[in-house]
């Protein structure tokens, strides 16, 4: 890791099953584009709550990831 440069991009993800499930889908379409990711912290958690009750799990999620400059 020596001489490494990591960019961080903010995310949220959305489940209706969990908040674990929402992180995954967050890092799972950020690795689509994204190359060399590091590591995923959790900045926050909550629900989005509907009329009909129906909750959604939302995390919003710092993603870091392996910068490579361009040539």
């Amino acid at each position: 890791m020596p001489n490494s440069v990591y960019k961080i991009v903010e995310l949220v993800g959305t489940s209706p099953e969990s908040w674990e499930m929402a992180a995954a889908n967050a890092v799972r379409t950020a690795a689509q584009s994204l190359q060399d990711l590091r590591i995923a912290e959790v900045v926050e958690q909550d629900l989005h709550i509907e009329d009909d009750a129906s909750i959604t799990y939302r995390v919003r999620l710092k993603l870091s990831f392996k910068y490579h400059a361009e040539a």
